[in-house]
């Protein structure tokens, strides 16, 4: 018996985003790069070939070398500075989640930013390591002396904020293209901080290990970012749930003048008829109002006549009454027989 997924047509089928997991060959390069920067730590500490190869670059000063580009550069290096990319990035992100319908690529870019400042600054702070230009004594690996330099925040940021561009790309192509342009950001700008002098040489090469672990770790935080997103999304809908408010019963309207019918808690009980042998004592039936007892009805030529009484001209007070004889003196009236 087919199930209901196969009854639908695959270009029907709703599409959830591909969550990549910890391959055997994602956790060998995961492993590759914690030897890489576990040697680079070592060296520093040890004040080894990667010290004397610092002191050398450091020596030779770029920026002195080729001054023409030394502008171009301050701009280019914002490009792994952490507060503009990772606004530019979820600005990007935030409209991918809006077309897609899904929390994850914020969720994604959030965790790789947490495990970046997470990892990256306790390196910083417990390292110490002080900058070219603080330098103390030529050869020295200025290590534990109150700086925040190694490794170089920039690089690692760099590699971290644009290559979590190609971790949540959607097909290979577009997985390969935005990984190669996230490289040569990443390259760009941990040389630039070279040539600048802000950072060692192995500052900037242990940042593109840091990031690079952080970006390689991400799958194994795929199942807590589902998670979050199931709980987020939950107390959002019961958010609006709460706010939308309650449509309340509408009456249909009553055309004016149209008599308007009573509630149903103020309809009166219906009446019985009331028969004659209903009638209470006093004349009244039990509802209260008089019965007037039966009359015969007559014909209007057996009515008895009623005659009206008296003048039907109103009294005027300046007119004499005609019961009165008026007297020849007045020369107003006629005698009788004159």
């Amino acid at each position: 018996m087919r199930t209901k997924d196969e009854l639908v047509p695959p270009e029907e089928r709703p599409t959830e985003p591909v969550r990549p997991r910890m391959t055997r060959t994602r956790l060998g390069i995961f492993v590759a790069t914690s030897v890489v920067y576990l040697a680079i730590v070592v060296g520093v500490l040890t004040t080894s070939w990667p010290v004397r190869f610092d002191w050398q670059v450091m020596l030779f000063r770029p920026y002195k070398q080729w001054p023409e580009i030394h502008t171009f550069l301050d701009y280019f290096v914002v490009l792994g500075q952490r507060g503009p990319t990772a606004v530019a990035v979820a600005a990007w992100l935030g409209w991918c989640t809006y077309k897609q319908k899904t929390l994850r690529p914020l969720l994604v870019l959030g965790t790789s930013l947490l495990l970046l400042n997470a990892t990256v600054g306790a390196a910083k702070i417990g390292m110490g390591r002080l900058g070219p230009h603080y330098a103390t004594s030529i050869g020295s690996n200025e290590m534990f002396a109150g700086g925040d330099i190694f490794p170089s925040g920039h690089t690692a940021n760099a590699v971290v904020t644009w290559g979590v561009l190609a971790y949540l790309a959607t097909t290979p192509r577009t997985r390969r293209v935005a990984s190669v342009i996230a490289a040569l950001l990443a390259l760009g700008v941990g040389m630039t901080t070279v040539y600048l002098g802000t950072h060692w040489m192995s500052d900037v090469t242990l940042g593109w290990s840091a990031g690079l672990l952080v970006l390689l770790a991400l799958p194994w935080f795929e199942a807590p970012m589902a998670v979050a997103e199931a709980w987020l999304l939950t107390g959002w809908h019961r958010i609006r749930e709460r706010a939308t408010p309650v449509p309340a019963a509408t009456t249909p309207l009553t055309p004016i003048g149209a008599p308007r019918a009573p509630a149903d808690d103020q309809r009166p009980a219906a009446r019985e008829p009331v028969g004659v042998g209903s009638r209470s004592a006093g004349g009244r039936v039990p509802d209260g109002r008089p019965h007037l007892p039966p009359r015969p009805h007559t014909a209007r030529s057996e009515r008895t006549p009623v005659t009206p009484t008296g003048s039907r001209r109103p009294p005027h007070s300046d007119r004499a009454p005609r019961t009165s004889p008026l007297g020849p003196a007045t020369g107003r009236g006629r005698t009788v027989g004159g």
